[in-house]
This record gives structure tokens, C-alpha cells and sequence, in this order.
């Protein structure tokens, strides 16, 4: 992709070098309370750390956590946070255009570059979780190590990094057009089918990077030879089913939550396309 010296986002903060220490305003908890926490999240399946953040009222400290200037990060560091900021850029520049064509604004979201632990409206992540949207604060998280996994699951290449951002974009058009919280709902309804209803959701943000893909393309002209081609090994790459044979598991459709290889790829390659968003209905 040709993005050097293209507009980067004013929305991104940077928080490098403020993993997560959390202290407690009023004190310390108590042993009984923390193991009862610990035994709640295992029960539940819920983030301890939230859970203890809940309880305890902890909030990050502001006096132990500070960010690193951009002068100690490596040059490869700082080139991907340009590049972040680039595409997060190029995201808001083609959904603003696209939703002004359908009469309406387009809000666009935030996003944080982060490492160790990032606070969110969502709770506490890890950078271990992997990139992720937080409908509650209108927010992407993002940590930049994630862009040396995916060299290593396979996905080398720009482009590939860029359909990830775009992808968690696509979760934040589903919390403004209201499809995240009707999949909710269904969920709800339908606990039985709760993890079907989540394959559906990150299929149609897999298909709204594709629309990306198409209408920043038409506006800027920058991508490539082999730049689809990366994206398409990408969404390969961390299908449910490909992540599980990675693993030495055996591949359980029942348990999906983001969409096999194959369907990953087919939704990707119907933005790409088509560029409407409209050809993204996964629920139908």
C-alpha cells in the first residue's frame, strides 16, 4: 500500500508504556474477597480483573502511569503507530463519504494504541486478547505487537494489518446503525445459538473491511499488486477452524465465534467487490 505521506486520524491516543497497574482509592482488598473474585470469574467466565476492578472501585493510577515519549519506541514502532493512524485515517475519510451518500453523519470512533493491559469502558484487556472494539466507549483497542502475530500465523504484509483495523472499524458501524445491539438480543433469546449469532456479527465487520477496501481504493488509489491478496491470507489465517488446527485441536463448528477461513474470505472478498455496505447482510 502506498500510505506513506497520506492524512493520519487526530482520533488516536497513545497509551505505550501505561500497562495497567490498578490501585484501590479506599485501601486494600481483602484475601477473602480477591479469592472470591478469582472463584466468580471462573464460575462465570468473566475478566477477573474487571471483576476486582468492580468491587474494589480501582482506577488506574495516575501517578505510577505515564506514557513513553515517542522518542523511546524503535523506528519500526513508530512506523506502525503512523500507520495505524493512517489507515484509522483513510477509514473515517470513505464511511464519512459513503454515509453522507445515504443522508446521514458518520461519528467516527477513537482508537487506542496500547501494550501490557488497556482500561476500557469494556473492562480490562490484555494485549493478549488481540485487537477489539468496545461499544461502550466508541473506541477500537489496539496493541501493535498483534501486527508480529499475524506475520507469524501467516499474514505478512500491510495490507493484511490494515484489513485488522478496518474489520474492528466494521464493529463500531454495527454499534451506531444498532446491528451489535439487536445481535444482543438474539443472543439472549437464543442462548442456545449465542455463538452462531456472534460468527454472523464478525462476518458482516469482515465484509464492511472489504467495503473499506473498495471505497478508499476509489478515493486514493494507493493499493497495490498483492495487496488483496494479503487481506484474503489474512482473514484465512484467523478463521475459527485454521486457529484450531493451528493449535492442535480438533476443529468444533459449535464453538465458532468468528466464522470459518472459508466463510471469512467469502464475506471479504463480497465488500471488496460490491463497496456497498448494503451486500454485507449476514443475518438474512
Amino acid at each position: 500500500m502506498r500510505w506513506k505521506g497520506q492524512r493520519q486520524s487526530s482520533n488516536v491516543e497513545d497509551r505505550r508504556g501505561r500497562a495497567g497497574r490498578m490501585v484501590r482509592g479506599g485501601g486494600k482488598m481483602s484475601v477473602m474477597t480477591v479469592v472470591i473474585v478469582i472463584v466468580i470469574s471462573v464460575i462465570t467466565g468473566k475478566n477477573p480483573m474487571s471483576l476486582l476492578q468492580m468491587v474494589g472501585g480501582s482506577q488506574p493510577s495516575n501517578n505510577s502511569s505515564s506514557s513513553v515519549p515517542a522518542t523511546q519506541h524503535s523506528a519500526a514502532d513508530q512506523q506502525l503507530a503512523a500507520f495505524a493512524k493512517t489507515i484509522l485515517a483513510s477509514t473515517e475519510d470513505a464511511w464519512a463519504a459513503e454515509f453522507k451518500r445515504r443522508n446521514s453523519n458518520y461519528p467516527a470512533p477513537g482508537m487506542v494504541i496500547f501494550d501490557g493491559d488497556v482500561q476500557s469502558a469494556c473492562g480490562v484487556n490484555s494485549e493478549r486478547t488481540g485487537p477489539f472494539y468496545c461499544p461502550g466507549d466508541h473506541k477500537l483497542y489496539l496493541a501493535l505487537g498483534f501486527f508480529k502475530q499475524l506475520r507469524r500465523m501467516g499474514a505478512p504484509g500491510d495490507f493484511a494489518q490494515a484489513y485488522v483495523i478496518a474489520h474492528e472499524v466494521g464493529h463500531h458501524i454495527q454499534n451506531v446503525t444498532g446491528t451489535e445491539k439487536k445481535m444482543r438480543q438474539m443472543q439472549r433469546r437464543d442462548p442456545a445459538n449465542a455463538n452462531h449469532y456472534s460468527v454472523l456479527l464478525e462476518l458482516q465487520a469482515d465484509c464492511y473491511a472489504g467495503v473499506w477496501a473498495a471505497l478508499s481504493q476509489q478515493q486514493k488509489n494507493w493499493l497495490e499488486t498483492g495487496d488483496v491478496e494479503e487481506g484474503l491470507k489474512a482473514a484465512a489465517s484467523i478463521g475459527d477452524d485454521t486457529l484450531q488446527k493451528n493449535a492442535g485441536r480438533r476443529v468444533n463448528v459449535e464453538s465458532f465465534t468468528h466464522g470459518s477461513s472459508q466463510q471469512r474470505v467469502k464475506w471479504l472478498k463480497r465488500g471488496m467487490s460490491t463497496g456497498d455496505f448494503g451486500q454485507c447482510d449476514t443475518f438474512q
